[in-house]
């Protein structure tokens, strides 16, 4: 039976855990560590991949530093209040497709679990990736992108639960000009409910990516 090990760090620098990151995933390739989620933070960073368009980055990257990386998809923000997983997976049982769109329910069953309705979002031909997790009404709470290299995943989703989300306000994000991102506080606030903690996050998505892959 699939099974994923937990690991949770704190907040993180973005070039220590990319460094990091490249260790665990040798470890899984040479099969001296299991499949495993890393959950953690990273101090303001906006991150893109080698596709992106200049265009979509901010005009002043003083305040915030930008760093191409390694992995799928366009530029996204990371920053406090935002949970950052990184899967570490070999997917010698699975295809690309398949890991994002079971990354993506696993969220969703995460999220509907803390109160929360979410729904993916097939892309349209010719369009920009609408891959992560949507909300009703179609704002987007959590971002995906991954690498796969010798059978093995890294990098992996971006999840908004208390984000500063007018920093998304100084970029394109996902190369999406009219997405509109928002975070379970937001959400939890428009609901008039209690917002839920990190560790009560944390826990409903190791528990929900869990399951997911032993349905898959």
């Amino acid at each position: 039976m699939p099974h994923l090990i937990r690991v949770d760090l704190g907040e993180v620098d973005y070039d220590t855990a990319v460094r990091e990151m490249a260790g665990w995933a040798d470890e899984r390739r040479a099969g001296v560590a299991p499949d495993r989620l890393f959950l953690l933070s990273h101090p303001p960073v906006i991150t893109y991949g080698r596709r992106t368009p200049p265009g979509d980055l901010p005009a002043d990257l003083s305040a915030i530093p930008a760093v191409m990386v390694d992995r799928g998809g366009n530029a996204t923000y990371h920053g406090p209040g935002q949970l950052v997983g990184y899967l570490v997976m070999d997917l010698r049982r699975w295809g690309p497709v398949d890991v994002v769109r079971w990354l993506e329910l696993g969220l969703i069953d995460a999220l509907e679990s803390l109160g929360f309705a979410a729904h993916r979002r097939d892309t349209p031909p010719g369009s920009p990736s609408l891959v992560g997790v949507w909300t009703p009404g179609d704002r987007k709470v959590a971002s995906i992108g991954m690498r796969i290299r010798g059978g093995v995943t890294t990098h992996g989703f971006a999840l908004n639960i208390s984000t500063d989300l007018a920093v998304f306000e100084r970029f394109v994000a996902c190369s999406l000009d009219d997405v509109a991102m928002t975070s379970l506080h937001e959400l939890a606030a428009e609901q008039g409910v209690r917002p839920p903690s990190d560790a009560e996050v944390r826990d409903a998505v190791a528990t929900g990516l869990s399951a997911a892959l032993v349905a898959g």
